[in-house]
């Protein structure tokens, strides 16, 4: 059963108030799950019982928590003698309990969910009042806070339910489609599908701007998960400690900054999907983190002592030659062989230019709806030259030209004088004489036109200029920023305003 920040101050301010009425320093909330128990909440003056916290009893080991919830009564207990005790858990502490008293927490149908300890840890006599109307005065209240927490808890439930159930709404409504003809794509889908069934890790690699992450959401949502968590994190985005913290989580006070306990990706992922992108720049200190949780499902929050188990299904995905980069010993190869159980290599644009028409033409459609606009044409003559462009930025880069042409060219056909001049240079050498004499005949004079800089527009060279320093550097906002001699925010601000980003969808 899980709590929210604010239920756990609502439920610290309960206990404490309690253990202020008897005057002792140690408490402890426990909730049943499924047939152990787990504590919820732990209150000690002297800090002892903080680990506690998350600690799970199972129901087939004999405790104190475990006999109040299955037997729905108040006990009191003097922790040395009751056999009851599980003294286990307090192996470590310098101050024993001498004094329990376990209360049950009950809904108000009159059903057990938990138990709330109040603990007396004087060794020799005690301070807590064991007056029967005084117990039985903290019982009704114990019995009226248990009522509201309950209540509290199964609202909670019910808003995360409403919340995935729309999560999955929302992401199944616009599904970003792969859109294809080619072998080389449908090959590739082919695999998918058939790594959808099993929940082994994928490896996807490709170009920066090939849609690989369009590839691994259609793995999750084909698979038979696909109503579990599906959470993605970008491993060159952040800085490695940062990093750390996303995908295992932290305790409050484990680094400047850490004000709270915060779950990590692969705890918040339970039953569901983890995508990393960009494994390839992860740091190699981080690496044998992720490899030790490949292999036995553990986590270990930064600034805990305790490790914790989680079930998620891995997909990673890569522009960087990995078995290069083992080589360099900048990528672990234990690590690549765990990641690389099911690969999934995802092909360059340039290998299937029969796509490209029909991305063009469903991004032209869907950025004029989104505009409010008329779709424009492409004429064939315009076609035949965008075909033939060497795409180095892949989808990504048709969908940012698309963005671009509907809005430069004036007419509703877009033909070759209105396509920008790196299209008129770019000549492959799989085209032929013929092709390339016809083109050159066509557009000798919008080629004489783009000689010089100075005749150039401005916002085709800074278009230029951008899109090869991000392939370069693989789309390393940080980077291409700092190399341009700009900070981020304001290099953010010009790729928002020539309509470059990283993210697309098709």
């Amino acid at each position: 059963m899980g709590i929210n920040p604010e239920q756990t101050d609502l439920l610290t301010i309960f206990l404490q108030s309690l253990l202020k009425l008897q005057n002792v320093e140690r408490g402890s909330i426990w909730v049943r799950l499924n047939e152990d128990y787990q504590c919820i909440l732990a209150l000690d003056e002297h800090n002892q019982s903080e680990g506690i916290e998350g600690t799970v009893i199972s129901g087939k080991q004999t405790s104190i928590v475990g006999w109040v919830i299955e037997n729905g009564e108040m006990t009191i207990s003097r922790a040395a003698e009751d056999s009851r005790h599980h003294s286990e858990i307090e192996k470590d502490f310098e101050k024993k309990s001498n004094i329990i008293i376990s209360f049950p927490l009950v809904l108000d149908t009159g059903e057990v969910y938990g138990a709330l300890n109040l603990i007396d840890t004087t060794p020799t006599s005690s301070r807590m009042n064991l007056d029967k109307d005084y117990i039985e005065l903290l019982q009704n209240i114990v019995i009226v806070g248990s009522i509201a927490l309950s209540r509290s808890l199964a609202y909670s439930e019910q808003l995360k339910e409403n919340k995935k159930l729309k999560t999955i709404l929302d992401r199944n409504k616009n599904i970003p489609r792969i859109i294809g003809k080619s072998p080389e794509i449908l090959k590739a889908l082919d695999k998918a599908k058939t790594y959808a069934k099993v929940n082994y890790p994928v490896l996807i690699t490709g170009e920066s701007g090939t849609g690989k992450e369009l590839f691994a959401d259609k793995i999750h949502r084909l698979s038979p998960i696909s109503d579990k968590p599906y959470l993605i994190q970008n491993c060159s985005a952040i800085p490695e400690s940062l990093l750390e913290s996303e995908l295992f989580g932290h305790k409050k006070g484990a680094f400047t900054g850490a004000v709270e306990d915060r779950t990590g990706l692969f705890e918040a992922a339970e039953g569901g999907t983890v995508f990393l992108d960009e494994i390839g720049d992860m740091p190699i200190n981080l690496q044998s983190k992720i490899l030790r949780f490949l292999e036995n499902g553990e986590i270990k929050m930064i600034g805990s002592v305790k490790s914790k188990k989680a079930k998620v299904r891995i997909i990673t995905a890569t522009n960087v030659d990995l078995e290069a980069a083992i080589a360099r010993k900048q990528f672990r190869q234990d690590l690549f062989y765990r990641l690389n159980v099911l690969p999934l290599p995802v092909p360059p644009l340039r290998e299937r230019k029969d796509d490209i028409p029909l991305l063009l033409e469903r991004f032209i459609y869907s950025e004029s709806n989104s505009l409010g606009v008329k779709p424009k044409k492409v004429s064939p003559e315009a076609m035949r030259l965008i075909t033939q462009y060497s795409w180095k930025g892949n989808v990504r880069e048709l969908l940012n030209f698309a963005r671009h042409i509907i809005i430069v060219t004036d007419d509703e056909v877009i033909k070759p004088e209105n396509l920008p001049h790196y299209f008129l240079n770019d000549r492959p050498e799989s085209v032929s004489t013929e092709q390339s004499v016809s083109s050159g005949t066509r557009m000798k004079s919008y080629r004489e036109k783009h000689k010089a800089l100075s005749e150039y527009t401005w916002h085709d060279l800074e278009r230029s200029y951008v899109l090869d320093l991000l392939e370069k550097y693989k789309w390393n906002i940080s980077k291409a920023a700092r190399i341009s001699g700009l900070n981020r925010s304001t290099f953010n601000g010009r790729l928002k305003k020539m309509g470059v980003s990283k993210q697309f969808e098709y």
